[in-house]
């Protein structure tokens, strides 16, 4: 929202007016704006609010929800500026990654045994949400090694919320893999495998390239790639192709057979409605424009 202006057309009179932006009136007005519309504001499914971390550590986590891909995220709001929110919310990180068993028995017990025995611990986030941050909170997230996102609000009118990312640092562990030993006579098979390795490296690339804050995130089944939320989901490569998911609505482009297919209510690994199948690096340059259009939508 900063430099950010909104105006309101006037069809009737051919007039433009222009659409204050404000902060909420309290602070309690934004938490219960953004948990009554969790999963769509942030992508992230909402667990409880105000959540107490018992006696001996006294506090109130804001609102506990798990994202896209089954990190633990942990909100919290400010009305304005506030100096402490990135450590007070750093201080329920600590106190959420020492409390694993009572944060899968809430999830159990609000989404089910599935959500609780898929929680991914390696990279748990922080979403701060406040009417602004300065340079210094900007630094401070950075110099954490914790996933912790800024997010500016601003309120417009009566029905508007604009949200936007600040800061959006990625604190996952990186895990490394030994290096394969190839053959010394390489088979056809291990070519193919070599190709679409190569090829995914290629999308992964790209992916990150989009712009700042892109966000890569491993599970066993897909690599997701977020912004706010998922944007992409890259499956491991197959034998001939790779399989990323886009969200992007299936209904808004032509489909292209063999590239292009509309999986919405199908069931695949990860997130997104279309599913992109990539053979070489020109299907790569083809999807160009619809990876662009899902990091948009993000």
């Amino acid at each position: 929202m900063s430099g950010l202006k909104l105006f309101r057309t006037d069809t009737t009179n051919s007039g433009m007016t222009e659409v204050m932006p404000r902060l909420a009136e309290i602070e309690a007005d934004v938490q219960r704006l953004v948990e009554t519309h969790m999963e769509t504001l942030l992508g992230v499914r909402f667990l409880a609010s105000e959540y107490g971390t018992g006696p001996l550590h006294g506090g109130r986590i804001d609102s506990l929800g798990l994202d896209e891909n089954g990190s633990p995220v942990i909100v919290e709001y400010k009305r304005g500026t506030d100096a402490g929110v990135i450590n007070q919310g750093l201080f329920y990180l600590a106190w959420l990654m020492d409390h694993r068993a009572e944060f899968e028995h809430l999830v159990r017990d609000r989404l089910g045994v599935t959500a609780a025995a898929q929680v991914l611990w390696s990279g748990p986030r922080l979403i701060c949400i406040a009417g602004d941050f300065t340079r210094y909170d900007v630094h401070a997230v950075r110099e954490h090694r914790r996933s912790i996102d800024l997010v500016r609000y601003r309120l417009f009118g009566r029905d508007l919320l604009g949200l936007e990312t600040v800061a959006s640092v990625s604190g996952g562990m990186q895990t490394s893999r030994r290096p394969r030993r190839h053959p010394v006579v390489p088979t056809a098979a291990n070519v193919q495998d070599s190709a679409m390795a190569e090829l995914a490296g290629a999308v992964d690339e790209v992916l990150l390239g989009l712009g700042e804050g892109v966000n890569r995130v491993e599970r066993k089944q897909y690599r997701a790639y977020q912004r706010l939320r998922n944007f992409a989901c890259l499956c491991p490569p197959q034998r001939t192709k790779l399989l990323i998911y886009l969200k992007v609505d299936p209904k808004e482009i032509d489909l292209v057979p063999g590239f292009t297919r509309d999986v919405s209510g199908l069931g695949h690994h990860g997130t997104g409605d279309l599913e992109v199948q990539l053979r070489t690096s020109r299907d790569v340059e083809r999807a160009q424009e619809l990876f662009l259009a899902s990091y948009a939508a993000a």
